[in-house]
């Protein structure tokens, strides 16, 4: 069916349009969250607000880019909301834990591996995606969609919607500070 078809039926909507949508784009939502949050468990949870939001914002959708593309925003989106909230609930339970109130202590969360990453390459792989949870959202949003999506820089814009040069610029940022940040794993 093709996408136009597609965005028609799920306006009307219709189940199996919708179903399609998923099942087309389950995986690269999945992955494109996976490597923002870093945590299987959180990807799933993204995945399933994605097509949610999808599913419930579809008549908002102008169709002046590719539905893929709307669909990858609103994966980053979703994801990087996924970590300030998890970041918010580390802090209050660590200022809980400050206080007395809860003796749980907070844990930084184990090494992540992507699971597209081969197993001679895990450790390697454990201590990049280390580094990149380290960058600033626009730099790791980036990373990830050009470097493990493998998305071109013109597709990273228009997801980010920022033009090829910034998305560039963000790229030479990102690089620059993964090199500083591995050097000081490594040290």
């Amino acid at each position: 069916m093709e996408e136009s078809q597609l965005i028609e039926k799920l306006k009307e909507g219709d189940r199996a349009a919708f179903k399609t949508i998923v099942e087309r784009w389950e995986s690269m939502v999945y992955n494109t969250a996976l490597g923002i949050v870093q945590s299987e468990e959180d990807a799933e949870d993204v995945a399933q607000e994605v097509f949610i939001q999808v599913y419930e914002s579809i008549d908002s959708f102008k169709e002046q880019s590719k539905l893929s593309t709307w669909i990858y925003r609103i994966a980053v989106t979703k994801s990087l909301d996924a970590i300030r909230k998890k970041k918010r609930k580390k802090r209050n339970a660590f200022l809980q834990s400050l206080y007395g109130k809860d003796d749980e202590l907070v844990h930084d969360p184990a090494d992540f591996v992507h699971p597209g990453v081969k197993a001679e390459n895990k450790e390697d792989a454990a201590m990049l995606f280390k580094a990149i949870d380290r960058l600033p959202e626009n730099q790791k949003t980036a990373f990830i969609l050009n470097r493990v999506e493998m998305l071109s820089y013109k597709d990273v814009s228009e997801i980010m919607e920022v033009s090829v040069n910034s998305v560039d610029a963000l790229l030479q940022r990102a690089k620059k500070n993964l090199k500083k940040y591995l050097e000081d794993i490594l040290d």
